[in-house]
């Protein structure tokens, strides 16, 4: 279970308590404040605090630029202007803190994002709890034949129950020696910090992760895209739908060029220019390597070749 009794109680404690602010305030995410969205089997995802709202964008854009956005007649004009040609200052201004509880694992591939600041439970300090994740069978996944960090067909039958009774009794043992470990029949026991050393990469761990807006984009990017690994993808998913309610109309922007848009090199770009023309092009002729037009074709294929 994600949230304890006692947890549930503090956040609707805090919810309960509102106070008043002359500070810019986000309607949307107000209802999001404190609340834990619970991800995976044992993880959630919570608003601590935040900073900033649409309007701090397009303040803060109208300062930097002056009189070189007053042709845009309104917020919304001034904000895809603004992601459409990548100005990011803007977007730094507002800022969210979030309080994650995650797998191991997956927080080590979070923490390569290293344009934030985190606080992580030290299990140096204070002894871990026993959770661990462990997949849905559905998420059992073989290699990928095509990808080297990817994986490929599911897992099924015997198969699939002989790696979830590895993950669930690993787990188990690691935990039980740990604690072992930490107290032997009251003997002081090995240190804290060394006997986390011997925990699987499946347990979880939680912190604090402050980031702002610009940032947060360039995370959601690459961590909410369908390529994505799902352990992480859905921390992602989860966070965006916190933020399409916080920021709607930079959200907007973001999906529209960023998660739903195309970057083109200038070798894409003769291509397209030439296929208009009707003129036939090949990969060979191309000046691209086959990496970038299978990306291409991916894309743009279906139109023009």
């Amino acid at each position: 279970m994600p949230l304890t009794p006692d947890q549930r109680a503090e956040i609707e404690a805090a919810r309960a308590t509102p106070r008043p602010t002359l500070r810019a305030v986000s309607e949307g995410m107000e209802a999001h404040l404190y609340r834990a969205h619970e991800v995976l089997d044992h993880g959630f995802i919570r608003v601590i605090d935040y900073m900033g709202d649409d309007a701090a964008i397009v303040q803060a854009a109208r300062v930097s630029y002056g009189a070189g956005t007053k042709h845009v007649q309104n917020d919304e004009g001034l904000i895809r202007y603004l992601m459409r040609h990548w100005h990011s200052t803007p977007f730094e201004m507002c800022e969210i803190k979030l309080h994650v509880k995650l797998p191991v694992f997956v927080a080590r591939q979070w923490i390569r994002h290293r344009t934030a600041n985190v606080n992580e439970y030290s299990a140096r300090y204070s002894i871990l709890d026993r959770e661990f994740y462990i997949p849905e069978p559905g998420q059992l996944a073989a290699q990928s034949v095509v990808n080297n960090q990817g994986r490929g067909e599911v897992l099924t039958g015997a198969e699939s129950a002989r790696v979830l009774e590895i993950l669930k009794s690993d787990a188990a043992r690691s935990y039980d020696n740990y604690e072992a470990m930490l107290s032997q029949d009251g003997q002081q026991g090995l240190a804290r910090e060394l006997a986390r050393m011997n925990l699987p990469m499946n347990i979880y761990t939680q912190w604090y992760w402050k980031v702002d807006l610009h940032n947060l984009f360039h995370f959601l990017r690459l961590r909410a895209d369908a390529h994505a690994q799902y352990e992480i993808r859905v921390y992602a998913e989860a966070i965006a739908a916190t933020v399409k309610d916080w920021v709607p109309l930079a959200f907007s922007a973001f999906e529209d060029y960023r998660m739903g848009g195309a970057t083109l090199s200038a070798k894409a770009i003769s291509v397209l220019k030439r296929q208009l023309k009707g003129e036939p092009v090949t990969q060979e002729d191309s000046g691209m390597s086959k990496g970038e037009w299978r990306e291409f074709c991916e894309v743009w294929g279906e139109f023009f070749l």
